[in-house]
Formats: C-alpha cells, sequence, structure tokens
C-alpha cells in the first residue's frame, strides 16, 4: 500500500542515505508522498538530478554534474518538499591521476598526484593545491609517483612504483633518496615515533627507521593495484589492498608484527583514513554499493558516502573530507576531526 502524502499535500522526506556523495554517487530517499500522477523530480540546489527509482517512499537519485549546494528537493505536482541538507562534494582540482590517498598538511594544503600508466613519464608527478584551491605543480621529474605521506616536522614524502624509491621533497619540489630497493613501492604512512612503512605490493610491508635502517615488518598477499596504509586505534597499522576477488579484506598488524584480518567483504578496497573516535573510512564498495565505507571499531561497516571511481582521501585540519578520484580531488564539509598519530 502506498504511503499517503504529508497534511499540506508535499512531499515529505524521511531518510536519506548514505550522508553524504560526490557527483556520479546516488543518494536513497524514504520517504512520504514521493510520487503521484507523475514522476518525481529531485533538485540539489536549482540541479536537476536524474532518478534512477522513483516511488511513492523510494527514489534513488544521482548527484549531477555541476551541483554545488547541498540542499534536496522533491517535487511533483507543482508541490516541493521541505529542502533536506546532504553533504556534497566539491571539486577543487580536476585533470589529475591520483592512484592513493591525498595528503593535507596543518595549513590545509593538499597534496596529489598525477600518477600516469606503467613506466610514463608525465609533465607533472605531484601538484599541491592550496586553501584557495589553486593547484600548483609541485614536483616534475619523478616517474609513477604513488603513495604520499608527512612526517611530523611536514616534510613530504612520496613513493615510485616504478622503480622502488621513496623520496623526499623539499618545499620547492626538489627530490633527494630517502630509501631504495622497496619493491614496487605504494603505501606510505609514518607512526608517532617518526618511523616510515611502506607497502610493496608484491607482498612486504617494509619499517623504515629515523637511520634509515630497514626491516621487513610484515607479509600480505600479493596486491594487484597498491598497498594502502592507515594507522589506527592502538598502535596497529591497517592494510587494504584490491585483489582479482570481489569479496576482499582489511588486514592489520600490530606493533610487533602479527598480520591478523580486521573486515572482510569489502569491493576493491583502497585508500583509507580514521577519525578521532577511532572509525576507518575506506574507498570501496558494500552491498554493491561503491564510495566511502565507514567501519566502526565494532566492525560494523555501512556507506558513508557515494561516488565513482574514489581511490583515496584524507581528513582536513578544518573536519573536511578530502577525496581523491582516478582524475580529480573533492572536498566534503562533514564537521569530522581526523585521527592524529600521537
Amino acid at each position: 500500500m502506498a504511503l499517503r502524502k504529508s497534511s499540506d499535500g508535499r512531499p515529505q522526506i524521511l531518510e536519506v542515505s548514505p550522508a553524504a556523495a560526490i557527483p556520479g554517487g546516488e543518494f536513497q530517499i524514504r520517504g512520504k508522498g514521493l510520487a503521484a500522477s507523475e514522476r518525481p523530480r529531485v533538485r540539489f540546489g536549482g540541479v536537476a538530478a536524474p532518478v534512477v527509482i522513483g516511488s511513492d517512499s523510494f527514489i534513488i537519485a544521482r548527484v549531477p554534474e555541476g551541483v554545488s549546494a547541498g540542499e534536496m528537493t522533491i517535487e511533483h505536482d507543482h508541490q516541493a518538499s521541505v529542502p533536506w541538507t546532504c553533504g556534497i562534494g566539491i571539486q577543487i582540482a580536476d585533470g589529475l591521476h591520483p592512484v592513493s590517498n591525498p595528503v593535507v598538511d596543518r595549513q590545509g594544503n593538499t597534496y596529489t598526484t598525477f600518477s600516469g600508466s606503467p613506466g610514463q613519464k608525465t609533465p607533472v608527478s605531484i601538484y599541491k593545491i592550496d586553501t584557495n584551491y589553486r593547484s600548483k605543480p609541485l614536483v616534475t621529474d619523478l616517474m609513477n609517483a604513488t603513495g604520499l605521506a608527512l612526517d611530523r616536522d611536514g616534510t613530504l614524502y612520496c613513493s615510485s612504483r616504478h622503480d622502488g624509491v621513496v623520496y623526499q621533497v623539499s618545499p620547492s619540489g626538489n627530490l633527494s633518496v630517502y630509501a631504495e630497493g622497496m619493491g614496487v613501492a605504494t603505501g606510505l604512512m609514518f607512526d608517532g615515533d617518526d618511523h616510515l612503512y611502506v607497502g610493496d605490493r608484491s607482498g612486504t610491508v617494509f619499517k623504515i627507521s629515523r637511520q634509515k635502517q630497514i626491516y621487513v615488518f610484515a607479509t600480505l598477499e600479493p596486491s594487484i593495484a597498491a598497498y594502502h596504509l592507515a594507522f589506527g586505534p592502538e598502535g596497529y597499522l591497517y592494510v587494504s589492498g584490491p585483489t582479482t576477488s570481489s569479496f576482499d579484506c582489511v588486514h592489520r598488524i600490530s606493533p610487533s608484527g602479527q598480520v591478523e584480518l580486521f573486515y572482510r567483504g569489502l569491493g576493491r578496497p583502497q585508500g583509507m583514513a580514521f577519525d578521532a573516535k577511532g572509525n576507518m573510512y575506506i574507498a570501496a564498495s558494500v552491498g554493491g554499493r561503491r564510495g566511502v565505507v565507514r567501519i566502526t571499531p565494532e566492525r560494523k561497516a555501512e556507506l558513508f558516502l557515494s561516488g565513482p571511481a574514489i581511490v583515496g582521501l584524507a581528513f582536513s585540519p578544518s573536519k573536511a573530507l578530502v577525496l581523491a578520484t582516478n582524475n580529480s580531488i573533492y572536498r566534503v564539509e562533514v564537521g569530522i576531526e581526523g585521527r592524529r598519530i600521537p
């Protein structure tokens, strides 16, 4: 039986999930009186959105390009719902090719890569996007720039999956070799003591001390794309890496190097970050829906943000979520504080 419209005849939105989306992502909308004698119309600000599924109590709407306002309304028969505020990602840079997490420094500047295909030398390897969203080339002579990380002093590091080298990047964009022989070097992450961890997607996580001593920290199953690293609660290092399976998992490694399963059931898990409450946010799909999945410390997973082609993410000092797709950077105001490494 169809649900009735609200008492004043207007469509009534009762629930929207997930909490946020970028263009190409989809919101699932539940309510009352959402459709009457005509197909419902969904708008974000003044921009019309494609309706994938439309019924009296359930709508799936896709976020169109060009949306900058998060106020969603549903209209039919010249009636409009009360606006519902959604988190909408705003594109702040495009024409890129990230393959892992962006990083955000203490001033709010974002760093990301143009990685290129294997063996491709791109004109620019790393871009810096300032707080006014101006994108400037930072590094121009690095083959297949892959993972990025900042140490506690704010110095930038980048891995190259082409030559297995981790480079230190000066503020002016000059490169110096920090460590080499890292295999197919991908993910990078510093711990609270400024030891650097490097994911070699062929099956090793290396640990590099401040004295540049290199250890094999752990070994895992090889990945077809990259290892992505993030530190979570209690000093555990979390590792994701997509395989040929459609039911991939995230592992975590104890401070002593013991590997254990953290969560299984994600599609193509990639970059991740933690908030201050210990929740993981990871670029992946769950239940057939793609975007950013939030996994609680109790290992309950739900789609937090919907969107295609997301490869990595980071929290900014202003509690926004910065997302990297395979060609763009988006910023979503989520009001969530990212986890700081002790």
